[in-house]
């Protein structure tokens, strides 16, 4: 799970989050499929597979909360090892850093895209820099 701000209307971020072009260049390795699209307050998916891992499937979900002049877009991913298939703990811990820098990335991407004049990110990650 993972959630960033977003300066910008909540119709304005879901209309950008409905773009299925979008999700392939901001989560490379999950192959999605719309499970529910939920309006301005987001998008669920169906994780059909996992580059790299053919043993795991799930969901997803970007939540959008309106906050102050903007969303908080909050992002949740479960995945699941289907029966046969098998996931290491450290092949998890390497796919949940990767899921997490790529969703970051994408969400300061796009607010950047949607105010470029505001400074006021900060990044901050634990043990190790993004």
């Amino acid at each position: 799970m993972d959630s960033t701000w977003i300066p910008a209307p909540q119709a304005t971020v879901a209309a950008v989050l409905a773009q299925p072009s979008n999700w392939r260049r901001w989560w490379p390795a999950l192959d999605l499929g719309v499970h529910e699209w939920r309006g301005p307050k987001g998008m669920r998916w169906v994780v059909r597979r996992v580059e790299g891992h053919p043993g795991l499937t799930g969901t997803a979900e970007v939540w959008l909360q309106p906050s102050r002049d903007g969303v908080i877009a909050h992002f949740f991913l479960r995945l699941d090892v289907v029966p046969g298939g098998r996931l290491t703990r450290s092949a998890a811990v390497r796919l949940e850093r990767r899921c997490r820098l790529d969703t970051k990335h994408a969400f300061w991407t796009l607010a950047d895209d949607l105010d470029p004049g505001r400074v006021g990110r900060l990044c901050s990650t634990r043990g190790g820099s993004a």
